[in-house]
C-alpha cells in the first residue's frame, strides 16, 4: 500500500469511528498531537487596540497587522523548489499531476525509462541527497546577496521535508534522505545570518482524505482539520520560520482552510507571532487581496507601483521551478535579466524571491550557482540602491525605459512601505539604476531632471569615485559618465544622487 493510501486508511478509520461513537473525540485527542478542531483559538476582537494587540479571525481585521519591518527592507529572497519531483527531473514539478493526468511525454518518459508497475512513490528512496551540506548551501545564499531563504516544506504532492506527524513514511525523514531537511537548512542559514521561511502546498494531489473532502464539495473539512493544521502548527512550533508561503490554494474558498482562525493564531498567540510574514494564497478570490505581501501569480512583475507589498518569486530556470535534467543555457535567465526582475520590482515596492531547483543529489547546478554569485557582486557594489530603499516619486523614467528609480529616506512608513515620498519626507537620496549603458557616454534621464534644476545636487556612479557633471537641455538631464572600460560593475550600474 502506497504512503498516502496507508495515511488516509487510518485517517478515514478514524473519522467513521468519530461518527459512530461517543469515543471519537477522545480518539482523536489521543491519535499523536491533539491539532484538530478542539484547539480552535477563542475570537478575540480588540477595537480599541489598546496593550498587545489581538487580532479577529476575520480579513479586515487580520489586514491591519502592520508588516513586519525586517521584510521590506531584506528585498531579495531565495526560493527552493526541492522534493521528489527532482529525481524524474522531467518537465517539472508537477510530474507527478502530469503522468498521472494523461500528458503524453510524461507517459513516454516513463515507459522508456522506468519498469511497468513503476509508482511516483518509487521514486522516493532514490531521492537520497547524498552530497546535501546546508553550510554551504547557505553560504552561496549569502554570497548571492540574499536576505531571506524560503524552503518548500511540502508540496502538492504531499511529500515533506520534515518529519511530519501527519505524514506516515511519506517525509524525507523516513524515507530517502533520512533526515530532516527543513531543521538543517534552517539551522545552517540562520547560523549564516540570513532570516528563514518555508513554502507549504496546502493541498495535496491525492491525499484520500482531501479527496474525499472534495467530493463532498468542500462540506467536509477532515483534511483541512486532521492534516493540513497539524502540519502547519508543527512547522510553526518546531521551526519557527520568519516566511510562511502558502500555496495550493485555488480549489476551495478560505472558510474551507480555517485560514482566517489559522492567521490570528498565527499573528496573536504563535511564537513567531511578530517576526512572521505570509503571502495571499489563502483561498478562492484571497490572492491579491489580502495577506502581509502579495505574490498575485507566479512570476508576478506588474511594472507600476503597488499600493500594498508585494513580491515577485521567478526562476532562474524560464520553464520549471523544480530540477529539470533536460534544462539547457538558453533555457536560464541572464544575469541581466535576473537583474531586470531585481531592479523593476524593488522600484516598484516589491522583493526578489529567486527560485532555483536542486538536484535529487543536494547540489545546486553550477549555472545556478553563477547566476547567483553574479547578482551578489553586482549587490556588493550597488546594494545601496537596493536594501532598505523606498520607491521614488517615479518608477521607470518616462524618457529612458532602461531607467529605474529608488530612493532613501530618512523614515520609512511602517504601515505604507511601498508609498513613494511625501512632501515632508527627507530624502536622503535617488538612485537611477540603468540597465543598458548609453551611446557615447551620456545618460538622458527626464523624471530626475526638475529635481537638479537648483543645482545643489552631486551624482556619483556606485563603485567609482569622483562626481560626474550634468547638464540641463530642454528638460533632459544628461550626465556625462565616464568611460565604460574604466567602470567596475557590470551588467547594470547605479547613479546616486544627492544633496551636496
Amino acid at each position: 500500500m502506497a504512503p498516502f493510501e496507508r495515511c488516509g486508511a487510518v485517517f478515514l478509520e478514524l473519522i467513521r469511528i468519530m461518527k459512530t461513537t461517543s469515543l471519537g473525540l477522545f480518539v482523536l485527542c489521543s491519535f499523536g498531537s491533539c491539532y484538530s478542531v478542539i484547539e480552535r483559538e477563542r475570537p478575540r476582537h480588540v477595537g480599541s487596540r489598546r496593550g498587545p494587540t489581538k487580532y479577529a479571525p476575520d480579513w479586515n481585521d487580520l489586514d491591519t497587522r502592520p508588516l513586519p519591518r525586517w521584510y521590506d527592507e531584506a528585498k531579495i529572497g531565495i526560493f527552493l523548489h526541492w522534493g521528489v519531483y527532482s529525481v524524474p527531473g522531467f518537465s517539472s514539478e508537477w510530474f507527478w499531476s502530469n503522468w498521472k493526468g494523461g500528458d503524453k511525454k510524461s507517459e513516454e518518459f516513463m515507459a522508456e525509462n522506468y519498469p511497468p508497475g513503476f509508482t511516483y512513490q518509487d521514486f522516493a528512496p532514490m531521492f537520497k541527497a547524498e552530497f546535501f551540506d546546508p553550510g554551504q548551501w547557505a553560504d552561496l545564499f549569502a554570497k548571492a546577496g540574499a536576505r531571506y531563504v524560503v524552503l518548500t516544506s511540502k508540496h502538492h504532492d504531499g511529500f515533506a521535508l520534515f518529519p511530519s506527524k501527519r505524514s506516515f513514511s511519506w517525509n524525507s525523514y523516513e524515507v530517502g534522505p533520512k533526515r530532516d531537511i527543513v531543521g538543517d537548512l534552517s539551522k545552517a542559514v540562520r547560523e549564516a545570518g540570513l532570516r528563514f521561511g518555508v513554502y507549504h502546498s496546502l493541498y495535496e494531489w491525492y491525499n484520500p482524505i482531501y479527496e474525499e473532502d472534495r467530493r463532498s464539495n468542500f462540506t467536509a473539512r477532515n483534511y483541512a482539520d486532521l492534516k493540513l493544521w497539524p502540519d502547519l502548527r508543527q512547522l510553526i512550533h518546531d521551526y519557527e520560520p520568519s516566511v510562511l508561503w502558502s500555496d495550493g490554494d485555488w480549489e476551495a474558498y478560505d472558510s474551507y482552510w480555517r485560514s482566517t482562525e489559522f492567521l490570528a493564531w498565527l499573528y496573536n498567540d504563535s511564537p513567531v507571532r511578530d517576526e512572521i510574514v505570509v503571502n495571499d494564497r489563502w483561498g478562492i478570490g484571497i490572492p491579491c487581496h489580502h495577506g502581509d505581501f502579495y505574490n498575485c501569480a507566479d512570476r508576478y512583475n506588474p511594472g507600476a507601483l503597488q499600493n500594498h507589498k508585494w513580491e515577485n518569486a521567478f526562476t532562474i530556470d524560464r520553464k520549471s521551478w523544480g530540477f529539470r535534467k533536460t534544462m539547457n543555457l538558453n533555457d536560464t535567465l541572464t544575469t541581466n535579466e535576473i537583474l531586470y526582475e531585481i531592479v523593476s520590482t524593488v522600484s516598484c515596492g516589491g522583493n526578489a524571491l529567486i527560485n532555483v531547483g536542486p538536484t535529487q543529489d543536494g547540489t545546486i547546478a553550477p549555472i545556478f550557482q553563477e547566476r547567483l554569485l553574479s547578482v551578489g557582486n553586482w549587490l556588493k557594489l550597488n546594494g545601496e540602491a537596493i536594501y532598505g530603499s523606498s520607491p521614488w516619486s517615479h518608477q521607470n523614467d518616462s524618457l529612458n525605459s532602461d531607467v529605474w528609480y529608488t530612493c532613501s529616506k530618512a523614515r520609512r512608513s511602517v504601515r505604507h512601505p511601498t508609498a513613494g515620498p511625501r512632501e515632508n519626507d527627507d530624502v536622503k537620496a535617488i538612485f537611477a539604476i540603468y540597465l543598458a549603458w548609453p551611446v557615447g557616454n551620456i545618460l538622458q534621464l527626464s523624471d530626475v531632471a526638475p529635481y537638479l534644476h537648483s543645482g545643489g545636487h552631486n551624482i556619483e556612479l556606485l563603485g567609482n569615485r569622483g562626481v560626474l557633471n550634468w547638464k540641463i537641455k530642454n528638460g533632459v538631464a544628461n550626465i556625462e559618465l565616464p568611460d565604460k572600460a574604466g567602470v567596475i560593475s557590470q551588467d547594470a550600474w547605479v547613479l546616486k544622487i544627492s544633496p551636496k
